[in-house]
Formats: structure tokens, C-alpha cells, sequence
């Protein structure tokens, strides 16, 4: 048994100027199946009170930044302390019979993969690629509180979710699953060398994918970028600024 802490002595939070404030306002989360299926996923699995609190942070904007990545999603979520907490929202990356499933259904499936490969995931994949089960998630924070999730990785779970909203092939990289391994998984096991055709001069290719854009700033990792502007700013409000200011400067990059 963990021993006791009083919790009052940390104080209420403190606010966060420039967080990545949720979308959602109010009732639930996710406006697309991913997102819905996702907290749905969560909220049977995690403890209902800690993830309310978890929704009121997201809505609130303490999570300061947030990256996916193999495995998990990784964040700075400020609560009462001055430097902010390291947040980590895990979910277990697909072992080797997971991911031969995952190909074999995409395989089975005609126009599958070209969805997949133009940015939108199947909602019949749920069930491979969702957690079904306490086991294939998970959560850790630097906070004092040992709860399961805390408040600060609930926050960052929800945000997650609208995250698939707009980015649903991210639930691969998540679970451990690289688009390219996937795509060549899929095609290497489809292709059948044609005896009358050894060189392929017959074969009709696929048309190019449209692969989606995706603004420069959001490839770099948002922790170290605020880890280093921290090095020139005074306060997290100048960070904050610096931040906004870099997102400015490549959104109008993209443009020209």
C-alpha cells in the first residue's frame, strides 16, 4: 500500500498560456469513429473519476505539448507544480501475430491498402488495432499521484483521441505498426511472378497515393522544442509565444 499524501498541500493548478486546449467543450470526446472508439476503449478499461478530471484538463489547456510516438504518447501537462509533468499514455505495440493479422485482413480486403495509403483507416480494423483489455495500455506520470491514470495522462488519452480525429493512420504508429511495413507486408505476400510476363511490361500499376500533408512543426518533438526555448524565454508565456510565433513562420511556408 502506497503511504498517504495529502494532496491539498500542492495547490490548484496553474494556467497555461498557449496549451493544446481540446476541441470538445463539453459531453464526449472524439468527433470521428477512431476518436470515439479510442476513449470508448479507455473509459471501459480506466477509473471513470480520474479520467473526469483528465477531461477537465484537456478542456482547460494544461497539456502544453504532446507527441506520438512508437508505443505511446508522450506530453508536458502543467498542474500545480512550476515545471510541468511528463505524461506518458501507453499502448502496447502489436506483437508479431498481431501485425501478420492485421496484414492478412488488409490483404483480404479489395481497395484496403489504397485506402489506407490515402489517409483513412478502416473502421473494420478496430478490433486489431483498439486496446481490448487492462494489459495493452497503460499510463505514467511524474506527478505524486499513483492513481491509474492520474489526471494529467487522462488529459493526455482524450487528447489523443481527437488527435485520431484528424489523424487516424497515427493509431498504427501508436501500436507499433510503420504504414510502409504494413503497405509492403500486404503487397509482398500479394505478388505472383507471371511466366508470360517475367519483366512486367503487361503489369498495370497502381495509381500514386495521395499522401496527406502535414505542417512541419508538428514533426518535431514538442518537448524538446519547449525544453530549448526554455533556454531563451523567461517565463512559459514567452515560450509560449516563441511557439506560436514558429507555427506562424511554417504555416506561411506551407502556403508559398
Amino acid at each position: 500500500m502506497s503511504p498517504f499524501r495529502d494532496f491539498s498541500e500542492y495547490g490548484p493548478r496553474r494556467r497555461v498560456e498557449g496549451g493544446v486546449e481540446a476541441r470538445s467543450r463539453r459531453g464526449a470526446f472524439g468527433t470521428t469513429w477512431w476518436g470515439r472508439a479510442l476513449i470508448d476503449a479507455v473509459e471501459n478499461l480506466a477509473d471513470a473519476g480520474r479520467l473526469s478530471r483528465g477531461r477537465t484538463y484537456a478542456r482547460a489547456g494544461q497539456v502544453i505539448a504532446f507527441r506520438v510516438g512508437t508505443g505511446a504518447v508522450t506530453a508536458e501537462v502543467q498542474g500545480s507544480q512550476p515545471q510541468p509533468f511528463e505524461s506518458t499514455f501507453f499502448l502496447r505495440a502489436l506483437d508479431e501475430d498481431a501485425v501478420a493479422e492485421l496484414i492478412a485482413q488488409v490483404r483480404a480486403t479489395p481497395g484496403m491498402l489504397a485506402e489506407i495509403v490515402s489517409g483513412s483507416l478502416p473502421a473494420t480494423l478496430g478490433p486489431l488495432l483498439l486496446p481490448t483489455s487492462a494489459g495493452e495500455l497503460d499510463f505514467d506520470c511524474t506527478c505524486p499521484d499513483s492513481g491509474w491514470p492520474c489526471k494529467h495522462v487522462a488529459a493526455v488519452a482524450y487528447l489523443t483521441a481527437e488527435h485520431l480525429d484528424k489523424y487516424p493512420l497515427d493509431i498504427l504508429a501508436i501500436r507499433g505498426v510503420e504504414l510502409d511495413n504494413l503497405i509492403s507486408g500486404v503487397e509482398n505476400e500479394k505478388s505472383i511472378v507471371d511466366d508470360d510476363d517475367l519483366y512486367g511490361d503487361r503489369t498495370v500499376l497502381p495509381a500514386l497515393p495521395i499522401v496527406p500533408q502535414r505542417p512541419a512543426i508538428e514533426d518535431l518533438d514538442p518537448a524538446l522544442l519547449r525544453k530549448a526555448m526554455r533556454q531563451l524565454a523567461a517565463d512559459e508565456r514567452a515560450v509560449g509565444a516563441g511557439i506560436r510565433e514558429l507555427e506562424g513562420l511554417y504555416g506561411r511556408l506551407r502556403r508559398s
